[in-house]
């Protein structure tokens, strides 16, 4: 049975500075436009809560106008009225509320309680108006709309841009197995190596006994090799890609269905500390690269050999 590779530190290292590279030219010639149309976007948007619904006063809101404020797809700005802004799915929870126009509109206590939650929490720096009981300045009023627009802006361009290189990754992971003589198959639940794609075949994102895969594949051998897609934007977060996310699944993974009958494997882009790839492979955890592939196909063609 064909063994999965296991890296020296050496070349963890190499790849791991070759990765670092790649990130750091991606990132350095992102386009500005990314940021400016998302800013453009959300600084309109504050001005319609300043401007249409009177948010410099946000006590003032009537239930009926919450409603709308979602219905107009403005919900997420007036969230972030809140210091530190308030999560969609934190914020159903703490007012125990649905976030549905249709639902705040046909209930007024709950777009009550929705309001009332964000003033709770509303940021005392941004709106210091609020709480001392007037109206705001014309410079305050522009202060806050412009600290709230690059506030919003920047989380949102973060987790689209993480979402976007985690898709990226996937597809070319699924691309490469399609190039390895692989096919893809409808998604299924795999709670034992039956339920499981045929020799040479793969799926998209399924559940993989008590965990998600981002894509499982069923190597020419039979065993089952469900692959992780991680992209890390900084040692610190690395730990949390690797060491606290795929390591543990890996784990799992061996003690569901056995060291001999799964390969748990993570596809790497981004920045990783070589001392957590080496203890998440020293856990079970087999590591390729996103910029080199060939590795993944080097090991997968000896699953074919083995199969003969």
């Amino acid at each position: 049975m064909k063994k999965p590779p296991f890296w020296t530190t050496e070349e963890l290292t190499d790849c791991a500075a070759v990765a670092r590279t790649a990130f750091r030219n991606e990132r350095l010639n992102e386009p500005l436009e990314r940021w400016k149309k998302a800013f453009d976007e959300y600084h309109t948007q504050f001005h319609r809560l300043f401007d249409e619904y009177d948010i410099a006063n946000p006590s003032s809101l009537s239930p009926e106008q919450v409603a709308e404020i979602f219905q107009q797809e403005l919900g997420g700005a007036l969230r972030y009225l809140a210091g530190p802004p308030i999560s969609a799915d934190d914020l159903k929870v703490l007012a125990e509320t649905s976030l549905a126009p249709g639902r705040l509109a046909s209930d007024a206590d709950q777009a009550q309680r929705l309001l009332d939650t964000i003033m709770v929490a509303i940021d005392p720096r941004r709106f210091p108006w609020v709480s001392q009981g007037r109206a705001p300045t014309a410079d305050e009023k522009s202060a806050a709309i412009l600290a709230s627009t690059a506030l919003i802006t920047a989380q949102r361009v973060s987790t689209d841009r993480r979402n976007e290189g985690k898709n990226l990754q996937e597809n070319a992971v699924k691309d490469f197995l399609v190039n390895q003589g692989f096919e893809e198959v409808p998604v299924r639940s795999i709670r034992t190596l039956t339920d499981a794609p045929e020799f040479g075949q793969f799926c998209s994102e399924a559940m993989v006994g008590s965990r998600k895969a981002d894509v499982p594949v069923r190597l020419f051998d039979g065993r089952l090799m469900p692959i992780e897609c991680k992209v890390s934007n900084s040692s610190t977060n690395s730990v949390k890609r690797i060491n606290n996310d795929a390591a543990v699944k890996a784990g799992i993974w061996h003690r569901e269905f056995g060291t001999n009958q799964v390969v748990p494997t993570a596809v790497l882009t981004g920045v990783f500390k070589v001392h957590n790839l080496e203890q998440a492979q020293d856990g079970g955890l087999t590591l390729f690269w996103a910029h080199d592939l060939d590795e993944l196909g080097k090991f997968i063609e000896g699953t074919r050999k083995n199969n003969k």
